[in-house]
């Protein structure tokens, strides 16, 4: 098995029960961000030997069709996964792999992705790019 390979099965193995993670955001937990197609082939081939029900497409939608995806549905609300229609509710049910969220925070209703400076002093850039302290 290529290493790469490896490295995605062991983060998959890391998503406790009850938590779902995307096919991203294990490429990008095994050092391959951008990789989520390969997280699919090394599912592909393993698929009962690692949790692979935890993993899912983004915006929470479970992408197997036909009767793996309604086993997919199954398996997720049998570890008490909740949804809302047909999507995993990410904000309840995602798992973190550094402990906190990848993505930036919601400051004031709009979205500012959090930069450091060299100094260390914390700024943040609003959508357009100016900084605001």
């Amino acid at each position: 098995m290529p290493n790469m390979f490896r490295d995605i099965l062991n983060q998959i193995r890391r998503i406790p029960r009850g938590k779902v993670a995307t096919y991203g955001d294990v490429a990008y937990a095994a050092g391959y961000p951008g990789s989520s197609r390969q997280v699919a082939w090394a599912l592909h081939g393993r698929g009962r030997t690692v949790p692979w029900q935890r993993v899912i497409g983004a915006g929470g939608k479970i992408l197997l069709s036909g009767e793996l995806g309604f086993e997919q549905r199954l398996l997720l609300e049998a570890e008490g996964v909740k949804f809302s229609g047909l999507r995993v509710r990410l904000d309840e049910f995602r798992f973190h792999f550094f402990g906190g969220r990848r993505q930036s925070k919601r400051a004031n209703g709009k979205l500012r992705a959090r930069t450091k400076t060299a100094a260390t002093k914390t700024t943040t850039r609003s959508p357009r790019g100016k900084r605001r302290a």
